[in-house]
């Protein structure tokens, strides 16, 4: 039975039968920790629009992104593949990055593109921008495109100020390089970003897409990448001082209301019944910022690790009349979002090796994940080393482990850059069900039951490495000045002179 036939007998079940195809709305955190949303257990924070989706919806406690650091997994999570496949390793793309993700790896804006639909992005994009801006959103799939290139953190952030205009925000930026520019489609429209009115202008852009895509009834896929809640935080005047936690509070508000405003357009133009809304964040939560960092929850560490709290997500599924609420302990990952979506629109699928798989039996029925097993690639990933662990079902074994600069101040050892590259002969094995702080290691010794586990892991590990293909590091390429993103590209001197 095609994924299509599947996709109409389920809606129909739920009494949502419609001849049009689906509408999609993909909703991206960046840095936010699994501990960090109320919906998952923080008592200071006011997501209340989230919280909405989770309770109305379907929400995850298992739920992967496929690398601790975010170009990686915004990869992974657009071609539905691991990030070395496309060479988005090891670490992440810069302003004057030589390279980004591959013209030839398919996204799910080109799959939805070919069954005509409208697609459009806001926000973060960070896969590239490149000689001639050809590794830009409108170039992978994307009609339509406002936003940053990048981190906002990766310029100068003399302009990045809170509310009101004459406090600084908290934190440093990168020096040395071009101010953070705003670009719409191809075209640089402001050079710096003025950060107080820039969430306002994606609000405004993200709900406009949903109107005239609704007034033509042409369906439609929204990617919105949120800079929130990445360090350096900011708010506009409709969150600043809002919450109760302060910057990283504040900025978190800015993302639920935007959502907010996403979801209340999507019920105005008649089309939530038909609109699928997935809700996930790149990596967990840059606890070197302290409370300024996000928080990870009972999850050791956070962003750079493989450990739980560096990849493991806060995820929620919403379609109002289709997916009932509930909670699933489901394995899932961000790389099942585009076989998911193919699947429900029609589409076919990239004739390459993929590595996700469609959720609709979690989604739909509350059912069992083919999801098996999860791999971690590091950070800084690369083919001597592998993977540095594996969970099967409910066990996880590392095979490696090593701290990360991100997860610094933390009281435990394991997490800060000082705990440095270890091999585990054997492999340290936890049980994430009982353990999912990962706190006590399963003994091997006379526990036949864990040898076995093991023996299971190791051949799930091998087979997957035998099939792995890197890639060409787009980031070894390394990076040029003359590449960095500028309004006045023939201006001088640079970088201080490209301001818009």
């Amino acid at each position: 039975m095609s994924y299509r036939r599947f996709a109409c007998l389920i809606l129909c079940a739920f009494g949502a039968c419609s001849a049009s195809k689906p509408n999609f709305v993909l909703l991206f955190a960046d840095d936010l920790g699994f501990g960090d949303l109320g919906c998952y257990g923080h008592p200071s924070s006011l997501t209340r629009n989230l919280d909405r989706l989770a309770v109305e919806g379907l929400r995850f406690t298992d739920f992967y992104s496929t690398s601790p650091v975010c170009s990686p997994s915004r990869a992974s999570l657009l071609t539905g593949r691991y990030q070395t496949r496309s060479g988005i390793y090891p670490g992440v793309l810069y302003p004057g990055s030589i390279g980004g993700l591959p013209l030839n790896e398919t996204t799910i804006a080109e799959v939805l593109k070919a069954q005509g639909y409208s697609t459009a992005i806001v926000g973060k994009w960070h896969l590239g921008y490149g000689e001639t801006r050809k590794f830009l959103p409108t170039k992978q799939g994307f009609d339509h495109y406002l936003g940053i290139p990048y981190s906002h953190d990766q310029g100068p952030c003399h302009n990045l100020t809170c509310f009101p205009p004459d406090i600084k925000c908290f934190g440093f930026c990168d020096v040395g390089a071009v101010t953070v520019p705003l670009i719409h489609n191809e075209n640089i429209i402001q050079q710096p970003a003025n950060f107080l009115e820039l969430e306002k202008a994606y609000s405004n852009f993200g709900t406009n897409f949903i109107i005239d895509s609704a007034k033509k009834k042409q369906p439609f896929f929204l990617y919105y990448p949120s800079h929130h809640t990445h360090y350096p935080q900011f708010a506009g005047s409709g969150a600043a001082g809002r919450s109760l936690r302060g910057p990283f509070g504040d900025s978190l508000l800015e993302l639920d209301n935007t959502i907010g405003n996403l979801m209340s357009t999507l019920e105005q133009t008649g089309v939530i019944n038909n609109t699928l809304v997935l809700f996930a964040s790149d990596n967990g939560p840059s606890l070197m910022r302290e409370s300024h960092g996000g928080n990870s929850g009972l999850l050791k560490c956070g962003k750079g690790t493989t450990y739980e709290g560096g990849m493991r997500e806060p995820a929620i599924a919403y379609w109002q009349g289709v997916i009932k609420p509930g909670v699933t302990h489901e394995l899932a990952s961000t790389l099942d979002i585009l076989p998911t979506i193919a699947g429900l629109a029609g589409a076919a699928l990239p004739s390459v090796m993929l590595d996700g798989f469609d959720m609709m039996d979690i989604l739909f029925k509350h059912g069992k994940s083919k999801r098996k097993a999860m791999m971690y690639y590091p950070m800084v990933a690369e083919e001597t080393y592998g993977l540095f662990a594996v969970r099967l079902g409910k066990y996880k074994a590392h095979f490696y482990t090593r701290g990360a600069i991100h997860s610094a101040t933390t009281p435990d050892q394991d997490c800060p850059a000082t705990a440095v590259l270890k091999t585990h002969n054997p492999p340290l094995i936890f049980d994430l069900e009982a353990d999912p702080s990962e706190c006590y290691p399963l003994p091997l010794k006379d526990r036949p039951d864990i040898q076995a586990v093991l023996e299971q892991i190791k051949k799930v590990k091998a087979e997957f490495e035998a099939n792995m293909v890197f890639g060409q590091s787009q980031i070894s390429r390394g990076t040029d000045p003359n590449l960095e993103p500028c309004c006045n590209p023939e201006c001088s001197p640079k970088p201080t002179c490209c301001h818009c």
